[in-house]
């Protein structure tokens, strides 16, 4: 059996390396989703990949489709690299008898995305496979990528294009599919979008019996450990910010109404013994809303938290105290043994519109399933309140909580993205217990799923040293994941592969301190300039 040699275009492995938030809008805003203008973009040549070796059933290209997707057949593109990779080998026997395929081993070094292989049983008749399947709530325009074949001449060459689509109003739609007629049952081996993280690929050696002329048999890889560059290897992470960009906290100069350092009350000591972990991981956002924004019923939610629990997490993030969430959400963690990071969301309203929640919250004093406090969600960010009025706004809700019978040991924080800490931590560092700050790695275009891990604990490492005493005592990333669908963002592609690939890197180099966003899909949010706004939801995919 003869592997699969790809050739690589380096150059579409390049993008931008500036680390951003990418207008990734405050998580808890609840609003209607705008309708979108049909547009459509030139389509370009993502990668080139080259299949070598025996022929194989491989589907024609998609054919124009009427006012929905437009498919662009790419230029050569002269590979700048070749590498083996563990793409399953595909192998056409040419007549019935038994096979022998032996065993084989490859060692992949650095994360590449090509075009891997997928096969399907077809029975006789005309049938539909492959392409891209989402689903969308309102008519709603997406770009995302997919994987073809062209053909020229006696050479198929597997490609990813990027395709926009109009999905003309809510339901489930297959973007980019391919169309075959078989005259037999035949098994067809067609290309999908596949990335490869550094680590060892196997495959064991296998005797099978074909029966059919022409017959196709897959050996698929599978990865057993994780690459280890060897000790010359010089590792480089995709952002590295300029040295003065994370300048020690010092205490803000002068102003015209200035605090003393012994008015400004202290935040009481506290161990980490609040902070439960399993394994490498610890904690999952959750909001108690339908896909239409609506509230989940007590049942939902206690089904919900269950399988959280079951996929190993220890510990559920709320925003806020809306749709009952602190009563169900609380009584569905105290049946599994969980813990909460509870909110206090502040939005549009200001700090004054958040006070009921601080109300609430007191009186619902479950303080034994509470793990931590984050007092507002990118409000500064958001505009929502200046760094002062919320450092202020923290101390008062610290108080407030104490006299109700939270414990000091507790922690109580905010949230932002690591710029605007850069920017305004010097007015928030007395104010709370430890670091925090949500780090999504898709928004950074120079980093890819598989990187996605690697930069959280670089952006980690600079939040601690914004505000030292706070980062001595923790440094939490409260916000991390990868979307299942949207639009490409340089290096970052969005996909159900990629956010696997993504979660586990983060997980596995930082779980610890990340809390992975989100448990489902959020419907009814904006898709947002890049179209994944809805599409943070993991919990099926871990």
């Amino acid at each position: 059996m003869k592997p699969a040699f790809i050739a690589v275009s380096a150059a579409s492995l390049l993008g931008g390396a500036v680390a951003s938030h990418g207008g990734h809008a405050g998580f808890h805003n609840r609003r209607g989703l705008l309708g979108t203008a049909v547009l459509y973009e030139e389509v370009c040549s993502t990668y080139t990949s080259t299949w070598c070796g025996e022929a194989t059933l491989v589907p024609n290209p998609p054919p124009y489709a009427s006012n929905t997707t437009v498919y662009v057949t790419p230029s050569p593109v002269a590979p700048t690299s070749t590498c083996v990779l563990p793409t399953p080998e595909v192998t056409t026997c040419p007549t019935p008898g038994t096979y022998t395929f032996p065993a084989a081993t490859l060692v992949v070094t650095e994360t590449t995305t090509v075009c891997g292989a997928t096969t399907t049983v077809l029975p006789p008749g005309t049938h539909t496979y492959g392409g891209v399947t989402t689903s969308v709530v309102t008519e709603t325009t997406i770009t995302c990528p997919y994987a073809t074949v062209s053909t020229s001449g006696s050479v198929t060459t597997s490609v990813i294009l990027t395709t926009t689509y109009v999905c003309p109003s809510s339901g489930v739609y297959t973007i980019a599919p391919t169309t075959t007629t078989c005259t037999e049952t035949e098994t067809c081996v067609y290309p999908t979008v596949t990335s490869f993280v550094p680590g060892t690929y196997t495959h064991p050696a296998k005797t099978v019996t074909i029966v059919k002329t022409l017959e196709v048999f897959v050996c698929p890889y599978e990865s057993s450990t994780v690459y280890v560059p060897p000790p010359s290897s010089v590792y480089t992470p995709a952002y590295t910010p300029p040295a003065s960009s994370a300048p020690a906290y010092t205490p803000p100069a002068s102003s015209a109404a200035p605090v003393s350092s012994a008015a400004k009350p202290k935040p009481s000591s506290y161990s980490n013994g609040n902070i439960v972990t399993k394994g490498n991981q610890w904690a999952m956002t959750y909001t108690p809303y339908t896909s239409t924004g609506s509230c989940k019923s007590a049942s939902d939610v206690m089904t919900d938290i269950q399988l959280i629990s079951e996929k190993g997490f220890t510990t559920v993030r709320v925003y806020s105290t809306d749709c009952s969430g602190l009563q169900n959400i609380g009584a569905a963690c105290e049946a599994y043994g969980m813990k909460m990071i509870i909110g206090i969301f502040i939005d549009t309203a200001g700090i004054a519109g958040a006070q009921a929640q601080v109300t609430a919250i007191t009186s619902w004093g479950k303080w034994e399933l509470v793990s931590m406090i984050v007092v507002g969600n990118e409000a500064i960010f958001n505009g929502y309140c200046s760094a002062t009025e919320l450092a202020a706004f923290i101390v008062s809700c610290r108080q407030s909580f104490q006299n109700a019978g939270c414990p000091s040991s507790i922690p109580i924080t905010t949230t932002e993205p690591v710029n605007i800490l850069q920017e305004h931590g010097a007015d928030l560092c007395y104010a709370i217990d430890v670091m925090a700050s949500n780090i999504q790695s898709f928004f950074n275009s120079g980093v890819t799923a598989a990187g996605a891990g690697d930069f959280v604990k670089s952006q980690l490492a600079i939040v601690a040293e914004i505000c030292p005493e706070a980062g001595k005592k923790g440094c939490y990333n409260l916000e991390s994941g990868w979307p299942s669908a949207g639009n490409v963002n340089g290096a970052a592609i969005p996909g159900v592969v990629e956010q696997k690939i993504a979660i586990t890197s983060i997980l596995e180099t930082c779980g610890t301190q990340s809390v992975i966003f989100s448990f489902q899909n959020d419907l009814w949010k904006e898709p947002g300039s890049l179209g994944v706004e809805q599409s943070w939801g993991c919990a099926e995919n871990l």
